[in-house]
């Protein structure tokens, strides 16, 4: 199982579709920018829409217990959805999509106040929450990050300690090298595309902001070379056509799978995954179960520095919010707050807790121990909120939420289709360059 890590770069690339019919009446309850004032239905229970079918009936009905301990008389009911956002894309068509739900990454944030109950304004939740920006529009946040996420790599500290690594490399040169020296030292893959799953070739987009920084993605939306030499994707997408291109991934890409991969990384046949922090708790579960110990998986911060430091782009898993048709607002918003908060989700996950106060993670103790820098990337300007998504939608780029441009990137890399790195780059430049014009920006 996986946990979508939501950047916001491209989170809603295919969300025209659904709005046309959807929802876009207000419920009759009342709300105001600080959330729902009481609930206007019995609500005995509540439903709630999770794409974590395997804790539905495990770490959440442990949840559910406390919560309706706290509220007497109140109960949730889980909705484990496995393909998440084409399902309550669907769902939301009608009024029926839950009291409580994910946020899917097919609506955009302009779209938010049609479908959500607005939970208070940025400036006063970014006080207590990490994150607020990517589920808010307009000034009013509409969801809250379930847990957050930081960006890096993770590794098998055998694997690499074995080929005489035990410190990250600091630039994508150093990166490449010690692939090498990996695959000349061990009999380990040095780094596993995962490509055939298609969703973890997107992890690669993590670059975004290590260069260009907090605005990265507003640059992005404007700027029509993002894969000149030296800039962000430039970076990103090289690292992984040379590593394919080397012969430092798996042979054969298109019989990859997701499940056993980690069970390859845990047992030390793999050395490395690029993947969002979420992933480290599963791949420690994987290692201990393939006969090793969960110390043996770590996680580093993507070889790129500014100014000598080490950085990593933090940001929000999906985002928890409420249906603003739902009668049960108040009973929503309480288990809302309960579960970013008090449930102590995120940090079960290996996440950054979504609070301020929060806790810290186990699974970043590298990071801290090399005083990694966190950013979080600005929101859009008011009125330019859907423009990235308008870019990748008539540039037919999707950077985040679909693989098939990185996928033509292994197979270019790998001599399975004509081209070459700097061929392949043009042409992502000039649909980039022509998406913009497309979209008016």
């Amino acid at each position: 199982m996986r946990s979508l890590k939501m950047t916001g770069v491209g989170a809603a690339v295919g969300a025209v579709a659904l709005l046309a019919s959807g929802c876009s009446g207000g419920s009759g309850t009342s709300t105001n920018a600080a959330g729902p004032v009481s609930d206007s239905g019995k609500c005995e229970q509540i439903t709630v829409l999770t794409n974590r079918t395997d804790l539905v009936d495990t770490t959440f009905a442990d949840y559910a217990k406390t919560f309706s301990a706290q509220n007497p008389g109140k109960t949730v009911k889980f909705q484990g959805i496995t393909d998440y956002a084409n399902e309550v894309k669907t769902r939301m068509n009608t009024k029926d999509y839950g009291d409580v739900l994910l946020i899917p990454s097919t609506v955009s944030p302009d779209q938010f106040s049609q479908f959500f109950t607005p939970l208070g304004t940025t400036d006063d939740l970014s006080k207590t929450y990490r994150f607020i920006n990517e589920g808010a529009s307009g000034g009013q946040v509409y969801g809250i990050a379930q847990t957050g996420n930081a960006t890096g790599y993770a590794i098998n500290k055998k694997v690499w300690a074995a080929a005489g690594i035990t410190t990250p490399p600091a630039t994508p040169d150093d990166f490449m090298a010690d692939l090498k020296k990996i695959k000349d030292a061990t009999g380990a893959t040095p780094l596993y595309t995962n490509y055939k799953d298609g969703w973890p070739l997107t992890q690669f987009d993590q670059v975004t902001g290590l260069v260009d920084g907090a605005d990265a993605k507003n640059v992005l939306a404007q700027d029509s070379t993002p894969w000149a030499q030296g800039k962000e994707h430039y970076v990103g997408d090289s690292l992984l056509f040379d590593a394919v291109h080397e012969g430092l991934t798996e042979s054969d890409p298109t019989t990859t799978n997701w499940e056993n991969s980690k069970t390859l990384l845990g047992s030390g046949k793999v050395g490395t995954m690029v993947l969002g922090s979420w992933a480290v708790t599963q791949l420690r579960d994987a290692a201990t179960k393939a006969g090793g110990a969960a110390s043996d998986i770590d996680y580093w911060p993507w070889p790129v520095q500014k100014a000598g430091k080490f950085q990593s782009v933090a940001n929000g898993d999906y985002k928890v919010a409420i249906n603003k048709n739902s009668s049960c607002q108040e009973t929503s918003r309480k288990w809302l707050d309960y579960f970013a908060g008090a449930s102590g989700y995120a940090t079960s996950q290996g996440g950054l807790s979504p609070r301020l106060d929060g806790p810290k993670p186990d699974t970043l103790g590298t990071f801290d121990q090399l005083g990694v820098t966190y950013l979080e990337l600005a929101p859009a300007p008011a009125g330019k909120e859907g423009s990235l998504a308008a870019v990748q939608k008539a540039a037919e780029i999707n950077l985040t939420d679909d693989a098939t441009y990185r996928q033509k990137l292994v197979d270019i890399a790998r001599g399975a289709a004509p081209g070459t790195k700097d061929s392949y780059f043009s042409e992502l430049n000039k649909r980039w360059a022509d998406g913009i014009a497309t979209a008016g920006l």
